[in-house]
């Protein structure tokens, strides 16, 4: 016999809301073995290699960076050693999904002459700040759908060659200074892909200085970032609570699986 669908009422800066875990939906792109997942920078797709051995079968070959959706936190640019499963330990958490569209780099002011083509297309503050509106407890997590929104995305070869969008810098010092502490986007990096190594909107998120890799300068080593995500356009704009799921493994990047659960404002007469 079905139960009940599960509702989870919360309080947030004074305001009652109710979520529906039943009726969440994954931005996870599925790691496939077979070729056919996507990968980035120029990396093969993921490898499931048959490995004999007593009492065992198998093996996997895949690089969280380059293969499927997967969060990072600051260890990916410092040397200390840092784990994002350790990092991230709250979930679920108040989130907002936008939809931006990209813009074309050349002429732009947020675009950096250092690394910027013309052609590039960039995420950028003030396409981020007419997108986010006021001030919200939801920006704890802010998640980036970004315009066009194709299925091509769920399988596409990132080699550089012609460089995908990314965030200017300006936008992930905007996203920071909105209070949001993790960020999902459906891209294969936050910076460009090929910047010659500035990473300069993963910087401005974590709150890195530039050059820096010493993980006590980071003002903001508790965040994360997602990347390579997917989010269907049935999926509306609008407040969220994010379930932020990873892989246990003990580095920088783990594979993982977000999940957005739909948030209302909770019905009247509802008691405490």
């Amino acid at each position: 016999m079905k139960g009940a669908p599960l509702t989870l009422d919360f309080e947030l800066d004074g305001q009652r809301y109710r979520a529906h875990p039943g009726r969440a939906t994954s931005l996870a792109i599925p790691i496939a073995f077979g070729g056919d997942g996507v990968s980035a920078f120029g990396v093969p797709p993921p490898t499931a290699t048959a490995v004999s051995g007593p009492g065992f079968v198998g093996a996997l070959q895949l690089i969280p960076h380059c293969h499927g959706t997967h969060t990072e936190c600051v260890g990916h640019l410092v040397d200390e050693p840092v784990s994002v499963d350790a990092v991230l330990r709250e979930t679920p958490i108040p989130a907002t999904l936008v939809s931006v569209a990209t813009e074309p780099a050349a002429g732009h002011p947020e675009a950096d002459p250092a690394i910027a083509a013309p052609d590039d297309r960039l995420v950028t503050a003030e396409a981020l700040r007419r997108a986010l509106g006021a001030a919200s407890p939801f920006l704890r997590a802010v998640v980036i759908r970004t315009l066009p929104n194709r299925a091509e995305k769920l399988a596409a070869r990132y080699d550089g060659a012609r460089p995908p969008p990314y965030l200017t810098a300006a936008a992930a010092t905007l996203l920071a200074g909105s209070g949001c502490e993790h960020v999902i986007v459906d891209l294969p990096s936050l910076d460009r892909m090929l910047d010659g190594g500035k990473l300069a909107a993963h910087r401005a998120f974590f709150g890195l200085p530039a050059g820096s890799r010493a993980r006590a300068e980071a003002t903001r080593g508790h965040c994360t970032i997602t990347e390579l995500a997917f989010i269907a356009d049935e999926v509306g704009d609008g407040r969220y609570l994010l379930d932020l799921q990873l892989a246990p493994l003990a580095s920088d990047a783990a594979p993982s699986r977000p999940l957005l659960i739909p948030v209302e404002p909770r019905p009247r007469g509802v008691p405490a």
